[in-house]
């Protein structure tokens, strides 16, 4: 019996074998959040939690007192390149649907005052900015990733969880947020 062909050394094909793996792999997380976000769904029977915390010119805001609008309670940090590049199309948003449709809250992480303040002044932001300086709310909201952006329908319920960077004006937004002011208007009937 006589054998014909090509062979080649076993470490060969395992280096091959472990490149191709490596690639198909790539490509399938690449092509996955190739958008920059990821959304999940808020699980049904999970409690929404409490949302208590002071803004930038010491006002208090809760999420109950909110109920009959639709909220974006968006995690962010200065540091936080993704967040930036957002923060933007977020204002947009807000400003497009007005503070009685949509109330766009951002909560920054682990900083202080004065670096929060700073960001605002020089971005020209005019969400609320809520303080965040332990890290208590985002803990307690399980937001592991920044930016991270909860939406919650005008009836106090979650929805949904945005990971990543969104353009918020654009066509993947709104099919997020047009479900929030539907809940808005069947309370509204």
């Amino acid at each position: 019996m006589t054998l014909t062909g090509v062979f080649l050394p076993l470490h060969l094909i395992r280096t091959c074998c472990a490149a191709m793996l490596a690639a198909a792999l790539t490509l399938c997380a690449t092509g996955l959040h190739a958008q920059g976000f990821d959304v999940t769904p808020w699980p049904v029977r999970k409690q929404v939690p409490q949302l208590h915390a002071r803004d930038l010119q010491g006002k208090t805001w809760r999420l109950a007192d909110l109920r009959g609008k639709a909220v974006l309670v968006n995690f962010w940090a200065s540091w936080c390149a993704p967040c930036l590049a957002e923060m933007p199309s977020l204002q947009s948003l807000a400003r497009a649907q007005g503070p009685d449709t949509l109330v766009v809250l951002a909560v920054n992480f682990k900083e202080s005052a004065p670096v929060a303040q700073r960001f605002v002044q020089r971005t020209g932001l005019d969400l609320p900015v809520l303080l965040d300086p332990d890290g208590a709310i985002a803990r307690q909201w399980q937001v592991k990733v920044f930016p991270s952006t909860v939406l919650v329908g005008a009836d106090g319920r979650v929805q949904a969880v945005v990971r990543g960077e969104l353009d918020w004006t654009g066509p993947h937004a709104a099919a997020l947020v047009e479900p929030l002011y539907r809940t808005q208007r069947k309370k509204l009937r």
